[in-house]
């Protein structure tokens, strides 16, 4: 394929328009519906997203959850402020972590947190100067790090959040992610009981989100981006529901990205999704044809971003940069805490 360029993908968007804050009730948010055969728009309320959906349809949803993966803390030689955030488990008390700022923390180095209830040894330098930390503490490792540790909110929200529920979706079930599967916040448990009712139904997947998800594109030819690694599982039940339905005729709406990479990931060639577990670096752009998605709710994202480019592969470059032109100008929401779109 010619190459794609990643300026190919930018949007003039005002930094007001980044949303800070979650709504007080997540299914107000708007909801701009983009048509992806004919670039057509539609302006809704995201509680009317029942509209688009019909008896047999699956919402493929990603049930994973935010842990609080930033953790505030110092040398202890030195007493130098460090940040510690978690990434990804690699043993029961060693994970790779993202450490700022990076130079102080070498092989070696001691880490203390919350008064010495939690300690870090820096153990190895990974690719891309991730650091692996091995950390000691009494009782367990979830308590310790729901009392001390924050919600890695993405770099571009400043406010503090007050309730770190509101970084989870309703249906978060396992740990496991360093950042929130977005699209999936506007759901309530009374629109999905809804859902329920008209006759479409869920079926549930598990991606952990990584930072990665947040990393820009460096190269201006997109094709040589190297895409972060995720893990998933794909239950049995959830493949079992998604091939029923594909092959009764029914459509796959995916909630968000992370969905959507999870089950191209565990599909073969003719679209039969597999169950298992496995680590997904799949990147999706302009050219990539979809072997099990129909249609996906997701939210508004980053300028030359990988996810605006899954987005794109979709329903078209063109369209899609079009929809977040009329976007910008009816003042939507961005990113993490913003408004959603449904694709169809």
């Amino acid at each position: 394929m010619e190459s794609l360029k990643k300026s190919d993908f930018y949007y003039d968007l005002p930094e007001e328009l980044i949303a800070q804050d979650p709504l007080s009730d997540r299914s107000s948010s708007r909801l701009l519906s983009l048509d992806k055969e004919t670039g057509k728009t539609g302006h809704h309320s995201f509680k009317e997203i029942l509209k688009f959906l019909k008896p047999g349809d699956c919402l493929v949803l990603n049930n994973t959850k935010v842990i609080p993966a930033r953790l505030i803390g110092h040398k202890q030689e030195t007493g130098a402020a460090i940040e510690v955030l978690l990434l990804k488990r690699k043993d029961k008390d060693k994970w790779e972590t993202l450490v700022r700022p990076g130079k102080k923390a070498r092989p070696g180095a001691e880490l203390i947190f919350g008064d010495g209830l939690l300690k870090g040894r820096v153990v190895d330098v990974l690719e891309e100067g991730n650091r692996l930390v091995e950390f000691t503490y009494e009782g367990i490792f979830e308590e310790v790090l729901d009392k001390l540790g924050e919600m890695p909110l993405p770099p571009y929200i400043t406010h503090k959040l007050e309730d770190k529920s509101r970084y989870q979706t309703v249906y978060a079930r396992y740990e496991g992610s360093a950042a929130a599967p977005t699209a999936g916040l506007h759901f309530t448990p009374e629109l999905l009981s809804e859902i329920e009712k008209a006759g479409i139904k869920s079926a549930y997947v598990t991606l952990h989100v990584g930072l990665g998800t947040f990393r820009p594109v460096k190269e201006e030819n997109v094709l040589n981006h190297h895409m972060h690694s995720e893990s998933y599982e794909i239950t049995p039940e959830a493949a079992a529901m998604i091939n029923e339905t594909k092959k009764s005729g029914g459509r796959i709406i995916c909630v968000g990205t992370t969905s959507c990479r999870t089950i191209e990931s565990g599909a073969d060639e003719s679209g039969i999704v597999h169950p298992g577990t496995g680590n997904t670096e799949i990147f999706i752009y302009p050219g990539y044809r979809f072997k099990v998605l129909d249609g996906l709710i997701t939210n508004f994202h980053l300028p030359e971003s990988t996810l605006i480019m899954l987005v794109s592969a979709l329903a078209g470059r063109e369209q899609v940069l079009e929809a977040y032109k009329e976007a910008v100008e009816c003042r939507y929401r961005f990113f993490s805490f913003g408004d959603a779109m449904i694709v169809l």
